[in-house]
């Protein structure tokens, strides 16, 4: 008799024989989006895919949702990848699903990875290859397509800022299977003519529309190029692999113009500021200078000959008038003298008068006025010593004389004079003017 199993037994039966299933691990599962439903509850996606023979129940758990980077509907073309499973309640097989994303943008995204990493691990994107894009361009190169919105903006905006530049246009395919090849050949000719700067890109589009500028070989030939390279592809959400090997990213053609050419008002502009600040340097330079020049020559003023003659006779004159008030002191002083013994003697004969006159009276008298006159002649005596002694005309009278050089200095010694030199001696009288014959020392 047969054996009878259970439908749990064959249940679980199928289920090992999916899971011992190398192939059923891990499956791509390409189809349409149909019965798509979020379960709010638990997070879980439950969806079924379709082709034109046949339908696959499929479930993404929410543990699983980061696999999912857009919001999948109905009718969306998708390529699924996970593993087949049986759920063993019920016997129904299906897809558990752990990355969906759109078909044909996956294979595109994965390819675009890998080649980014090979890129990156071969130094491609190192910024030590980075050449800086020249301030002032002359000749600008651009590799896109001859019609299109992006030639027009990078023409119109480059003009703008600068009338006189030059533009070399490579009229590229952009798109399709021999865009690759017609790109590789503008970088390669714009950079064989020497242009300054070359812009490489497009305008927006679909990650298919704009896989030319991923390809490995256009690549190689942005990095290669000896010109600065700017890639200006799409949108500015939009990242294609040159991106990463030109020397600048611009997010639009529009924006690589502005970044390409300088813009000729503001050169104007800058240098009116350089001029100006120059004016002013020197401005600053020249009074300076000119305070400088003058504060020179008031010293070489002070110091030339003249001015150091000049104020050697202003010593002089003040020397000989301070000399001048002192000998004037001194006669005044001297006069005062002579006054004063004048009126010493006055008073000296009144006496005498008086005692003649107190004589006549008796001869006591006479005595006394001889002892009177003898200690008043006594006194006058030593008053006249006293003032004669003060007096310079009295030095000057006895023989005596000042002596000064011919610079006005007072001679106190033979030291002080040479034979030749010329000598001054004032005597009471007058001032005599000498020559030095012949100088012998004590």
């Amino acid at each position: 008799m047969r054996n009878v199993f259970s439908v749990s037994s064959i249940n679980a039966y199928i289920r090992r024989m999916f899971s011992e299933d190398y192939l059923l691990r891990s499956v791509q599962v390409r189809g349409e989006v149909s019965n798509c439903k979020y379960h709010h509850a638990s997070g879980h996606i439950y969806f079924t895919l379709k082709d034109a023979s046949g339908t696959l129940s499929c479930v993404m758990f929410a543990g699983r949702r980061r696999g999912l980077s857009f919001p999948m509907q109905n009718g969306d073309q998708v390529v699924v990848t996970g593993s087949i499973e049986v759920y063993e309640r019920t016997g129904i097989y299906q897809l558990y699903a752990s990355r969906i994303v759109r078909d044909g943008v996956g294979e595109l995204a994965e390819r675009f990875e890998m080649l980014k990493k090979k890129l990156l691990e071969q130094g491609m994107f190192d910024a030590g290859y980075k050449q800086p894009i020249p301030r002032y361009v002359r000749t600008l190169g651009v590799v896109t397509a001859s019609t299109g919105a992006a030639v027009r903006d990078i023409v119109q905006i480059s003009k703008r800022r600068n009338p006189y530049i030059s533009i070399v246009l490579y009229p590229a395919i952009v798109q399709g299977d021999a865009a690759p090849d017609s790109i590789v050949r503008g970088i390669r000719t714009l950079d064989a003519l020497g242009v300054d700067v070359i812009i490489i890109g497009r305008g927006g589009g679909s990650l298919e529309d704009l896989w030319a500028f991923n390809e490995e070989k256009v690549a190689e030939a942005v990095f290669d190029c000896s010109t600065p390279v700017i890639s200006a592809v799409g949108h500015e959400t939009d990242v294609v692999i040159t991106d990463f090997v030109a020397d600048l990213r611009a997010p639009t053609p529009s924006a690589a113009a502005e970044l390409a050419v300088f813009d000729l008002r503001q050169y104007f502009s800058d240098l009116d500021g350089f001029r100006k600040s120059l004016d002013d340097a020197m401005q600053r330079s020249l009074l300076l200078r000119q305070n400088e020049l003058k504060r020179l020559g008031r010293e070489l003023h002070h110091l030339s000959p003249d001015a150091v003659i000049r104020g050697q006779r202003v010593t002089l004159d003040g020397a000989w008038t301070r000399l001048d008030q002192l000998m004037q002191r001194k006669l005044e002083t001297s006069r005062a003298g002579a006054r004063q013994y004048d009126k010493m003697d006055y008073l000296i004969q009144e006496a005498i008068s008086k005692a003649r006159r107190r004589a006549d009276a008796g001869g006591h008298l006479d005595r006394l006025m001889d002892r009177a006159l003898a200690d008043s002649r006594h006194r006058l005596e030593l008053s006249a010593g006293s003032l004669a002694h003060l007096s310079p005309l009295a030095r000057l009278s006895g023989g005596y004389g000042f002596v000064a050089d011919s610079g006005g200095k007072a001679v106190r010694s033979v030291k002080d004079v040479r034979e030749g030199d010329l000598l001054r001696v004032r005597l009471k009288d007058g001032l005599v003017e000498t020559t030095a014959q012949k100088v012998i020392p004590d």
